[in-house]
């Protein structure tokens, strides 16, 4: 059996296994991907990906700051 398949010099999904959709930017919290690019993720092309992945840090701006769930709440 071949490894050629683990060898492939692709880009890593930046997923973190925290998959939640911020509603207003429409952005999962977790890696910054809107729901096309997670979706389309597999499909995409290494140089496609690659913009993507540099996209991702300036992104966290867009996140709306959460107010503090139930603690907020009760101050």
């Amino acid at each position: 059996m071949s490894d050629r398949i683990w060898k492939r010099d692709e880009i890593d999904s930046p997923c973190t296994k925290v998959c939640v959709i911020e509603p207003k930017s429409r952005l999962c919290t977790g890696c910054l991907r809107s729901i096309d690019e997670i979706g389309s993720w597999s499909s995409m092309t290494p140089e496609v990906r690659r913009v993507i992945m540099d996209e991702l840090p300036g992104r966290r701006g867009q996140l709306t700051q959460r107010r503090g769930g139930r603690a907020g709440r009760l101050r």
